[in-house]
């Protein structure tokens, strides 16, 4: 509908458009978003470093970004090894490598550099997570993929307090 000049869209069809599921309940007087959650089960050929793994999809080779994580650079065209990626990304590589794995996708399916970004879950364990709350990751967030971020945030506040992985570095 357009209206003095402005054009106006109903969040109803932006949302239905993304895939969104809209009810309203009456009872409540209270509308709901649920979001579709796509997903895809790949099997990890080969892990890169502790936040970017190599997977499989229709017999070709895709390069996969862990999604609100982001691990010390050992692979970096750039930059040298930084402190803790060596642990970092063994510890990718000794949970991921050879596995079957869900990826589950937000917002943006690809970054700038074309590498699918997911959460990545090993059986019912975001691995995205587990970086984190260990100490092996620092959050990392960038809109619009943003689903997790306040449950990376107290992860990484934990892990601090606790002086785990990386942050028992001076």
């Amino acid at each position: 509908m357009i209206i003095y000049g402005r054009t106006l869209v109903s969040l109803r069809t932006i949302f239905e458009a993304l895939g969104a599921e809209i009810s309203w309940n009456t009872a409540i007087q209270t509308v709901t978003i649920d979001t579709v959650t796509q997903q895809l089960t790949v099997n990890v050929v080969k892990v890169v470093d502790g936040d970017t793994i190599k997977v499989t999809i229709d017999g070709k080779e895709e390069n996969v970004r862990l999604i609100g994580v982001d691990t010390p650079e050992t692979v970096h065209p750039s930059k040298p090894v930084q402190p803790y990626d060596p642990e970092a990304s063994a510890y990718t590589k000794s949970r991921l490598e050879g596995q079957t794995v869900r990826l589950e996708f937000d917002v943006q399916e690809r970054d700038q550099y074309g590498r699918l970004l997911a959460y990545v879950w090993l059986n019912d364990e975001m691995i995205n997570k587990t970086l984190v709350a260990e100490g092996y990751a620092m959050v990392a967030t960038f809109p619009p993929n943003i689903r997790y971020v306040d449950d990376f945030t107290k992860l990484q506040t934990q892990a601090r307090d606790a002086k785990k992985g990386l942050w028992r570095l001076e």
